[in-house]
């Protein structure tokens, strides 16, 4: 019988590869039938780790096999993958195993015919595991295939910072990433929970940056009591950076113009000491479910959610004090926690996810009032997206100006993460964080 874990982790890389889902979205539905926490870990760390490794996994099955995997059926190559990643980087699983699994999975798959290619080729890959045919140079071989990154991306990243830096970023990119929580300060405070749960067990140290965040080095705090009370939410450590640089304050009226999972709306209800009002706005009906509740759980009684587009005209007046727009973007700042987007995205899609941040720009710049100021946020490396499209937003809009670095001189963990015009920027080779970006613009 093929182990549970190992259906799942197929099943979830066959639907990310045939472009039917993203990783969350096939991991959760592919995991629905496993009822053991252990098995739910085990899918998750192989289809996730297969998706990390796969440039350098298909480097290989093209050389063994004599053809490019793009020859092979989906299911073969899915089943090649899934296998090469126990091979390689699951020490804990016996070889045996994991070659006799993946034997069955292709005759279950409907591809009898193909079980001793599947069996020889993955024997292989033990017996040379140690010697694997993976380039060390030239840079860009060793970054794309090795490190197993889109070469557009490796290409860029070495441009802007640097081989040195951009092998950094790729190596960042490839550790498994550790599970940070954001303290509710409208429940508790960072120390009060990291006391709460290590009597149950959890051990979590603070962040290096955020004030309220813990990074868990021991347990699983998502099953302990302390769970879904809404004394703390999963959310990672640079975007509650970006929360923080929002600077939300007591008594101000703030739209989260892209709310939806709700981490930076409550981070900045708790901010605000329940003085004051948040309109947290989304136009997905899911999405819009998913954020009312975490506002109910997190016990955030200033906060109003709303369905709400931010590429159309907004249905309010200019009356915020703040707008926050965490657009929709690429993702590619956030490849260690998915690394599917390295795979779902191409340098062409850049151009047109601009112009969609753009747009919303301009259609929220109408409601932020005269003093206020419109923040502007996103979870991908790339200029395109971030620098350049505050600069086009600003050559058309005479009536906002920077924000610069002395405004925010009273938060010290954003001091070392602002660039010379006061953007907050986080870099994964020099502060050990996914790549966010943020700035923010006053009215005049």
């Amino acid at each position: 019988m093929i182990a549970p874990a190992r259906v799942a982790a197929y099943e979830t890389v066959l639907a990310v590869a045939a472009g039917r889902a993203d990783l969350p979205s096939a991991l959760a539905r592919a995991r629905r039938h496993l009822a053991d926490d252990r098995d739910r870990a085990l899918a998750g760390e192989i289809a996730t780790g297969t998706l990390r490794w796969q440039a350098a996994f298909d480097h290989v099955i093209a050389l063994f096999a004599g053809r490019p995997p793009a020859k092979l059926d989906p299911e073969i190559l899915a089943i090649l993958r899934i296998g090469m990643f126990q091979l390689l980087h699951l020490d804990r699983v016996p070889a045996a195993a994991v070659v006799d699994d993946a034997v069955e999975l292709a005759r279950k798959a409907g591809k009898r015919s193909a079980s001793g290619f599947v069996n020889a080729l993955l024997r292989r890959v033990s017996r040379e595991r140690a010697h694997l045919p993976l380039p060390e140079q030239p840079p860009i071989d060793y970054l794309s295939i090795t490190l197993s990154h889109p070469r557009w991306l490796a290409e860029r990243w070495i441009a802007r910072h640097g081989v040195d830096a951009a092998t950094a970023w790729a190596r960042f990119d490839n550790a498994p990433a550790p599970l940070t929580l954001r303290a509710n300060l409208l429940k508790t405070t960072r120390e009060q929970l990291a006391g709460d749960l290590a009597r149950e067990g959890v051990i979590a140290e603070a962040a290096r940056f955020a004030p309220d965040a813990l990074v868990v080095t021991g347990g699983n705090p998502l099953l302990t009591p302390l769970a879904r009370t809404g004394m703390f939410l999963v959310q990672d450590e640079a975007s509650q950076l970006v929360g923080a640089f929002a600077a939300a304050g007591p008594g101000e009226r703030i739209l989260d113009a892209c709310a939806s999972p709700g981490g930076k709306t409550t981070q900045m209800a708790a901010a605000m000491g329940g003085d004051g009002t948040v309109v947290a706005a989304d136009v997905r009906g899911r999405r819009l479910d998913l954020l009312a509740r975490t506002v109910a759980e997190s016990g955030a009684m200033n906060v109003r959610v709303v369905q709400s587009n931010a590429r159309a005209a907004p249905p309010f007046h200019q009356v915020f004090d703040a707008v926050l727009v965490d657009a929709p973007c690429s993702g590619l700042g956030t490849i260690r926690r998915d690394p599917d987007v390295r795979w779902r995205r191409a340098e062409s899609d850049l151009r047109s996810l601009a112009a969609a941040q753009l747009e919303m720009l301009i259609h929220l710049a109408t409601i932020v009032r005269p003093g206020g100021r419109l923040i502007y946020s996103t979870c991908s490396s790339e200029p395109e997206e971030n620098e350049d499209v505050v600069r086009a937003f600003l050559a058309g809009h005479p009536d906002f100006r920077r924000e610069t670095p002395s405004t925010f001189s009273a938060r010290p963990e954003l001091s070392a993460l602002l660039d010379a015009e006061g953007a907050f920027k986080t870099l994964p080779f020099r502060d050990g964080l996914e790549a966010f970006f943020a700035a923010a613009l006053r009215r005049v």
